[in-house]
């Protein structure tokens, strides 16, 4: 038998009761209109390619912000909504485009220009797809709390939006493998644009123009322009850089400018040197037209791992400072005009790439230890003019290791030589005396 509630405690849920009566139905949050039309038109731009079901869940049965892909949240800075309205206007802040997965095609169709009225969203993503046509122009105009967007791996037209340069909370922009071209819009590449932090253009091929002189001066730390037609010299670098690759556009001049002189091979700078990156870990310039000998302060970078300067006009002897306590995991300085010997500093490399080059003498016999130690995975020096690889006699080579050394002044010290050479890098014998006895007599000519 239940016992009667005290009075005092009665009367108390009673009156719980007849509040919550009378306070008005909890109206259901609804999707800012502006926002569920710019859907609605994304919808009728964009369709799955075959084998992707990305739309399935984009029907007429259940809100927009249970879409896949689209994240809502409150928005409180919106003009229509009061602390005296019932009812919460929902703003999307990310939309996130395709699925990713790897056995996914992606999306195709266009950019509805309406995007740009999505003024709540932060994160704007596009996977991997055929989406063609223009970024929308106005872009950065409308998305001002844009903090990342990534249109990557499309086939994208047009130029960069200008409206994108200055957003105060961009940290991320990856407009990569599309097919974009005109000039960076000036703004990303300078202090314009303070929170953007990467910058990815590369693979569009049509991105133009040179890069400001005011470059030095942003807080970027990952930028990749490579496989470009830009053109112009090599500025200083920004102090924050880590990750930096113009690779395969129409660069040119010396590196003095973004590293200043010096080396026994170096011109002298008439300025004093930039402040150079500190935390560069990953610099490739290779596949342009840069000349000039490369300056000794490029290969003494505290934090530098990946060296690549292939495919370039450099000239002169190499000048490399004793190598930092980080060891670099590759230096590839082929397929240019370098003269001189290989420097003994070199052996910190894991894997060396000097072929196609007019370097002579020995190869130092601190790199040949490293090679068959097993510390340096790679050597690759065929089609120069060196005289000799000191090995003692019946050493073996590592299985790991990679060594050509063919199409030079020597006879190879071992088949095992001529083993880990390219299949398609050219004849594998020695070079012709003539040639040989020609650079000896000039100081290292002849035909690289």
């Amino acid at each position: 038998m239940a016992l009667p509630l005290p009075p005092p405690l009665f009367f108390l849920l009673l009156g719980m009761l007849m509040l919550a009566s009378r306070a008005p139905a909890q109206q259901p949050a609804t999707l800012h209109e502006r926002d569920a039309a710019a859907l609605r038109d994304l919808r009728a731009s964009l369709r799955d390619l075959p084998g992707s079901r990305f739309f399935d869940s984009w029907d007429d049965t259940r809100s927009p912000c249970a879409y896949a892909g689209v994240v809502c949240a409150p928005d409180d800075a919106d003009d229509t909504s009061s602390s005296s309205s019932s009812s919460t206007v929902l703003r999307v802040s990310v939309l996130t485009l395709g699925t990713g997965l790897a056995d996914s095609p992606g999306l195709t169709g266009t950019l509805p220009d309406s995007l740009s009225t999505l003024a709540a969203l932060t994160d704007l993503v596009l996977y991997p797809g055929r989406v063609t046509g223009p970024i929308p122009s106005g872009l950065g105009a409308g998305l001002r709390r844009l903090r990342l967007l990534s249109l990557a791996g499309n086939q994208l037209t047009g130029a960069v939006p200008a409206s994108l340069a200055g957003l105060p909370d961009l940290h991320t922009l990856d407009l990569g493998g599309n097919r974009l071209d005109g000039a960076v819009p000036a703004g990303l590449l300078l202090p314009d644009s303070p929170s953007l932090k990467v910058l990815i253009l590369a693979n569009n091929g049509g991105i133009s123009g040179e890069i400001p002189d005011g470059f030095a001066s942003s807080g970027l730390f990952h930028v990749d322009l490579a496989r470009n037609a830009l053109a112009g010299g090599l500025p200083p670098l920004p102090a924050t850089l880590r990750y930096f690759s113009v690779a395969g556009n129409a660069m040119q001049g010396t590196l003095d400018g973004a590293f200043g002189g010096g080396g026994d091979g170096g011109s002298a700078s008439a300025s004093p040197p930039p402040p150079l990156p500190a935390d560069l870990a990953f610099l490739d310039l290779s596949m342009n037209n840069f000349s000039g000998p490369i300056p000794s302060s490029v290969f003494g970078l505290p934090s530098l791992s990946s060296l690549l300067l292939s495919r370039n006009n450099f000239t002169g002897a190499l000048s490399v400072p004793a190598p930092p306590s980080l060891e670099w995991a590759v230096v590839d300085v082929s397929h240019n005009g370098i003269s001189g010997e290989v420097p003994e500093a070199l052996a910190a490399a894991g894997s060396l790439y000097v072929n196609n080059n007019r370097l002579s003498g020995e190869v130092p016999a601190a790199v040949a230890r490293s090679v068959l130690a097993g510390r340096m995975t790679t050597l690759y020096a065929q089609h120069n003019f060196l005289t000799g690889f000191p090995v003692p006699p019946e050493a073996p080579l590592p299985d790991s290791a990679a060594l050509c050394l063919s199409y030079n002044c020597m006879d190879l010290p071992s088949a095992s030589a001529a083993d880990g050479c390219p299949t398609i890098g050219g004849p594998l014998e020695a070079r012709p005396a003539e040639q040989c006895r020609s650079t000896t007599s000039n100081g290292g000519g002849g035909d690289g």
